[in-house]
């Protein structure tokens, strides 16, 4: 399902995160669980990969990761804002040490001229440290390549955090 590459980074970041002793959550809409998925297939993952939230819908955000109805409201659930409030949110909810969070339009429809297909925004939350924040316009380059170029951003942003 995922390729070497994938494979080899997530081995990395897992590794990275065992030396340090810090375990990770994941909070995932466009992804669908991908990232989660990805990490436990790495044998072993389970002393690093302490939970993973599934928040599709604007409802899921607020209800499991306190990010505020209005928040999503007024910016938006595929926005920067969101972003850090859902890594944010992993963190708090969880016993994880450091969090990444994704949301984003993977199409093919629902995008917008300020928000097209291919638009993700990624968090990567760390207690006591200050969040990180990407953008990414993959492009309309169709559903399954955005959200695997978005399971490998979001990787190469937590390892940056670690």
């Amino acid at each position: 399902m995922f390729s070497a590459p994938l494979l080899r980074l997530a081995e990395v970041v897992l590794m990275e995160a065992r030396e340090k002793k810090l375990r990770i959550a994941t909070a995932e809409s466009c992804t669908g669980g991908l990232i989660g998925g990805l990490l436990t297939e790495i044998p072993g993952s389970s002393d690093v990969v302490e939970r993973g939230f599934i928040v599709y819908s604007n409802r899921a955000k607020s209800d499991m990761l306190d990010v505020p109805g209005d928040m999503i409201a007024d910016m938006g659930a595929v926005s920067e804002a969101v972003a850090r409030a859902m890594a944010e949110g992993a963190v708090a909810n969880s016993n994880a040490h450091m969090a990444v969070a994704v949301t984003g339009v993977a199409g093919p429809g629902g995008g917008t001229p300020l928000k097209p297909v291919g638009l993700v925004h990624i968090a990567a939350a760390r207690e006591n440290r200050s969040i990180l924040h990407e953008a990414h316009r993959f492009g309309d380059i169709g559903r399954g390549e955005i959200r695997m170029k978005t399971v490998e951003a979001a990787l190469l942003l937590l390892q940056r955090l670690l």
